[in-house]
């Protein structure tokens, strides 16, 4: 289905119902009704791949492949799905598209892999990360692919780097005047609800390109159809393949389907519950937790004793409580130096606001700790989306009156956000 013209994205991006192919050696065998899982009985989740496969890459037949996607990209028999489609004689797959981190993810933040050729499949790997626009388009065209598909889970938050990459796809797609399909995988966190203040285009950088709020609530391919719809000047060919079998309440331990880290430093779902408040923290002189096991759940640096905990727990945020904690980053902020700061125990995930919990712990550090500083760049403006939090923390605002000042723009972008909803 063609979403080029956006009077027609309403309707759009919900693929029927796939109906299932046999499948030759090397292919993902299909799911039927049949499929069950957890104690309830529910039809497993079915990401977007899956019912592609089960289709027998129809949406593909005829095309050059090349696809944008890390080690998340997998079945739920854990293959990834570049070896399942190499192996694969339905699909002309020839080239694949490495994002932050690599196709394979050797590299750690704010690296990539360059271009390769991978040792398993022989395809030529090129290298997206930091390239955008039309330099990005002449990639896709010296690939020699004609339709792009895009296979990476996301963390639900803003500033995880994921989505605008498949924004700047989509974009240089258009430009290339190259077909893209997104095939989608849960928001891990649920899609129940929009969260935070949204992003003011005078801060747009990689962690936020367009005006979304801090924790969107969507999965990839509402963002995808949100994207053609609101923020792209040319809308790109788009066609998105509906999972099956997820519910917007659904936290990914619900969905049946193998947890892998997107990134090096989002280890588990648990690290994305909290992500989208705690990266906060990436935007202060506070370790964020990388360099330990827990990262985003644990967070400190010198000096910080059991009165940063205690003044957090006083705020009785829904949901999660704060024990003192003390740990060694063994990367990245106070490597090798013994720290003290809180760790986050979330009790009730249904209660739990990540981005309130976020400012309130801003808030509390700020009060609690004499050497708390935001970092010289004002990189919490890229993450918060704009001055407010940071200049209203800095004037003595606790975190309701923070969270008071997003109320309006969250509102209005609840309202966009809604047509793009597909479960």
């Amino acid at each position: 289905m063609s979403l080029s013209r956006r009077g027609l994205l309403a309707a759009g991006g919900a693929v029927g119902a796939l109906a299932a192919s046999p499948s030759p050696a090397g292919a993902l065998p299909a799911a039927d009704s049949s499929d069950r899982s957890g104690a309830a009985g529910r039809a497993r989740v079915r990401t977007g791949f899956e019912r592609l496969a089960a289709d027998g890459y129809a949406r593909l037949a005829g095309e050059r492949v090349g696809v944008v996607t890390n080690p998340t990209g997998i079945t739920r028999d854990a293959r990834h799905i570049v070896d399942v489609m190499h192996a694969d004689d339905r699909v002309s797959l020839i080239a694949v598209f490495g994002p932050e981190h690599g196709f394979r993810g050797t590299a750690q933040a704010g690296g990539s892999e360059g271009r390769y050729d991978d040792p398993a499949t022989g395809l030529p790997v090129y290298d997206t990360y930091l390239k955008s626009g039309q330099p990005l388009a002449d990639v896709f065209t010296a690939s020699g692919v004609q339709t792009i598909v895009f296979d990476i889970q996301d963390a639900g938050a803003r500033f995880y780097t994921y989505i605008w990459t498949l924004y700047d796809c989509m974009q240089a797609a258009a430009l290339a005047g190259k077909r893209f399909v997104v095939l989608d995988r849960p928001n891990p966190v649920t899609g129940r609800a929009a969260l935070g203040p949204v992003l003011d285009k005078a801060f747009a950088t990689f962690v936020g390109r367009e005006p979304i709020s801090q924790a969107h609530g969507m999965t990839v391919a509402e963002l995808a159809l949100l994207f053609n719809g609101e923020f792209l000047t040319t809308p790109v060919e788009l066609e998105t393949v509906r999972m099956s079998g997820w519910r917007r309440a659904d936290f990914f331990d619900e969905t049946g389907l193998p947890w892998v880290p997107p990134s090096p430093n989002m280890p588990t779902p648990e690290t994305a519950l909290v992500y989208s408040g705690t990266c906060l923290f990436e935007g202060t002189n506070l370790s964020e937790g990388r360099g330990t096991t827990r990262p985003f759940e644990l967070l400190g640096a010198e000096g910080i004793d059991r009165r940063w905990a205690e003044a957090a727990n006083a705020l009785e945020l829904p949901g999660v409580r704060f024990r003192e904690a003390y740990f060694a980053p063994t990367f990245s902020k106070f490597q090798g130096k013994t720290v003290g700061g809180v760790q986050l125990h979330v009790h009730d995930r249904e209660a739990y606001d990540p981005v309130r919990t976020g400012v309130g712990l801003l808030v509390t550090a700020k009060r609690s700790w004499s050497g708390f500083a935001w970092r010289h760049d004002n990189w919490i403006d890229k993450l918060t989306g704009s001055t407010k939090v940071r200049t209203l923390i800095d004037a003595g605002a606790g975190a309701d009156e923070v969270a008071a000042a997003w109320k309006d723009e969250l509102a209005a972008f609840k309202a966009v956000r809604k047509r793009y909803l597909r479960y």
